[in-house]
């Protein structure tokens, strides 16, 4: 199995599309950056190379998208049952019309209640206190406010899947 091939699965549970562009942005695979001014001129006369120029960012998740909460409980459902489950869900609180983001998070636990899951929002529907006193695991359970910034957003990202734990 290729280092690619190990890759975390994230799901983007957000109404928006600039917020799953951003989350695409922050966690996928990054370009190469060092490309040397003779791989600039290889690749410019005779097109890039096939296998070498295939380069996995270790750090780099997939991220899936969902625009609702019931989108992303198929989802989830069809991750699982195919073996190949998310590491971690971003959920927005306000996702109109369907389930807001605590319904979907109640949804969510019934499935896979092992699941990290990041709750962002720029509105406070619900306090975290309350949040905390129905869900309780702080481990797997954490909050983000919008504007996020894409170090945070990374970082819980790597902490919340195991990644960040031998930086």
């Amino acid at each position: 199995m290729s280092p690619c091939a190990s890759k975390k699965r994230i799901l983007v549970i957000d109404d928006s599309e600039a917020i799953h562009t951003d989350f695409r942005r922050i966690l996928g695979p990054h370009q190469r950056r060092c490309q040397s001014d003779i791989d600039q001129l290889e690749e410019a006369l005779f097109g890039s190379a096939p296998a070498r120029a295939t380069i996995c960012d270790e750090n780099a998740f997939e991220v899936d998208s969902a625009y609702q909460g019931q989108e992303g409980l198929v989802k989830i459902q069809a991750a699982m049952k195919a073996h190949q489950p998310y590491s971690l869900v971003f959920l927005d609180y306000r996702m109109p019309p369907g389930w807001n983001g605590a319904e979907t998070l109640r949804r969510l636990r019934e499935v896979d209640p092992s699941l990290g899951v990041v709750l962002c929002s720029a509105y406070s529907d619900y306090s975290w206190g309350e949040l905390m006193r129905e869900f309780r695991d702080l481990k797997l359970l954490k909050e983000l406010r919008k504007p996020f910034n894409s170090q945070e957003v990374r970082q819980l990202a790597l902490k919340l899947t195991g990644q960040g734990t031998s930086h």
